[in-house]
């Protein structure tokens, strides 16, 4: 089995080059067109989501929903498709709907500007003014669409593993080159990628069938599904209508247990091994309650577990979890040991997290810097993410630099908080080191204001006097003491919040 996605603009040429590598190849072929009139039909409104993207308009809570269930079902759609047989996807950016298949082929098809407008000219009978500002206005359109969608640039090489410049090449060559290229390991679909694009396909249609039932239909929901188990996030204000999710995505064929956490927000944290009884996840979840946040695990290079369900400590309130009933099947040999052989710390600390109505999921990836930035859904709501203990393998100097430089990648690509585990205390939570600096600011702030009202005559004397030296050195002054004040005072402000857990 292989996916390959085709990225392509307006009369670039990427369609004839996608269609004739899927006929070289004998794989079928899919075109984004094809998605988004079976969407329509399913009653998501594509076109209007477009034209509201188009116009530089905001998405109201309604379409932003609908945007919810168009990327879940162009999702679905290709996971299936894959799933039945190789495929060759052609479109904007296919391969963005697959967070954490790392395995894709990724092709961008581009075409000479000049060409282009040759194109549009000929096609659309227009001027070559008019084509230039339709090839300009049609790719501006798509950078705000994959902007909107998926959190990306559109145009940004790094998302493609190559760009074919037909200007250059034929269209035929072209497609004899990728046939080569498809046949490299490093685009072979892979048993664990083949389980990954199966979770995708699950989590897809249990947001389809949330957004197709009449009661859950107005809910926005962060939906993960891992081996059977699907986690479900969803809004403290819909926290009367989500109590009809669990019966609703019990229907969907596959699903083994159900997890359903309120929350406000996403916390990840990213380990190569997990300890339930470590200082990191109290932080973790302290953080997580001054926040109600659902905290995602992301497991480097660990073992991927099975598809049978996992008894789990009982959940609060706020978090429901429903196992669908036994059907009095019996599980074969290798999916028993399986599941004896998964990894116990993260399998508790996720019990942990259910524990404390904090779950919102995990996952497992395999180790790399890359493939683990390629593995982040982008568009997810993380407010912060956590990189606790990685490189393990690696003497202590070279973990903490290539920690740091992983933190560095991460910010750089995610456009979010992210922050090491050491540094949780420190940053988010209050203690004797916070304490030392809040009474430390205080007694400054108490020393600055004493000083100044009960010298309010000599200071007025002192930037009042004549002369040009003494009004130059008053308002030096004066551009000294100011921000200095306010430093002060900010800090100790910025303390005494954190102290009533305001942030």
């Amino acid at each position: 089995m292989q996916i390959i996605c085709v990225s392509r603009g307006t009369f670039s040429g990427g369609k004839d080059l996608a269609e004739r590598l899927a006929s070289k190849l004998g794989y079928q072929c899919l075109s984004r067109e094809e998605v988004t009139d079976a969407a329509s039909e399913a009653g998501i409104p594509v076109g209007k989501l477009e034209m509201t993207v188009a116009r530089r308009r905001p998405l109201d809570e309604r379409l932003a929903i609908e945007k919810e269930r168009f990327a879940a079902f162009v999702s679905a759609t290709i996971c299936q498709r894959a799933l039945d047989q190789s495929l060759v996807y052609h479109g904007r950016t296919g391969h963005l709907v697959m967070p954490g298949v790392t395995d894709i082929l990724r092709v961008r098809a581009i075409l000479d500007p000049e060409q282009r407008i040759s194109s549009v000219m000929q096609r659309l009978n227009l001027s070559r003014e008019k084509a230039r500002k339709y090839n300009e206005q049609v790719d501006e359109d798509r950078r705000r669409w994959a902007r909107t969608l998926y959190n990306v640039d559109w145009q940004d090489p790094r998302h493609y593993d190559i760009v074919v410049n037909l200007s250059h090449v034929a269209v035929a060559n072209a497609a004899s080159a990728l046939v080569g290229m498809a046949q490299l390991p490093e685009f072979n679909i892979t048993p664990a990628t083949k389980r990954t694009i199966e979770d995708l396909l699950l989590a897809s249609e249990c947001r389809l069938a949330i957004g197709a039932d009449p009661r859950t239909r107005g809910l926005s929901v962060r939906v993960r599904a891992e081996h059977g188990r699907v986690s479900i996030t969803y809004l403290p204000r819909q926290e009367q209508t989500a109590r009809s999710i669990p019966e609703v995505v019990q229907q969907v064929g596959g699903v083994n247990e159900i997890l359903c956490t309120m929350a406000s927000t996403n916390l990840l944290w990213i380990q190569e091994r997990y300890d339930p009884t470590s200082e990191s996840l109290s932080y973790i979840l302290d953080i997580a309650g001054k926040w109600n946040a659902a905290v995602e695990l992301l497991q480097l290079g660990g073992a991927m577990p099975d598809a049978a369900a996992v008894a789990v400590a009982p959940a609060p309130a706020e978090t429901m979890l429903e196992q669908t009933p036994d059907d009095g099947g019996i599980l074969d040999e290798t999916a028993v040991q399986d599941d004896v052989d998964q990894d116990e710390g993260l399998k508790r600390t996720r019990e942990r997290l259910i524990a404390a109505g904090r779950a919102g999921g995990y996952r497992v990836v395999p180790s790399g810097t890359r493939r683990l930035i390629e593995s982040l859904d982008r568009t997810a709501p993380y407010s912060l993410v956590v990189v606790g203990d990685v490189f393990l393998s690696k003497a202590e100097s070279a973990r903490k630099r290539l920690t740091r430089e992983l933190v560095s990648n991460l910010s750089d690509n995610l456009r979010m908080p992210v922050i090491e585990a050491d540094e949780l205390k420190a940053q988010f939570l209050f203690g004797g080191a916070q304490w030392l600096k809040l009474g430390l600011f205080a007694a400054l702030t108490v020393l600055l204001f004493v000083l100044v009202f009960t010298h309010q005559e000599e200071i007025l004397a002192f930037l009042t006097r004549e002369g040009t030296w003494n009004r130059v050195l008053g308002t030096v002054v004066l551009l000294l003491f100011v921000p200095l004040c306010a430093h002060v005072y900010g800090e100790f402000a910025r303390y005494l919040l954190r102290l009533f857990r305001f942030e």
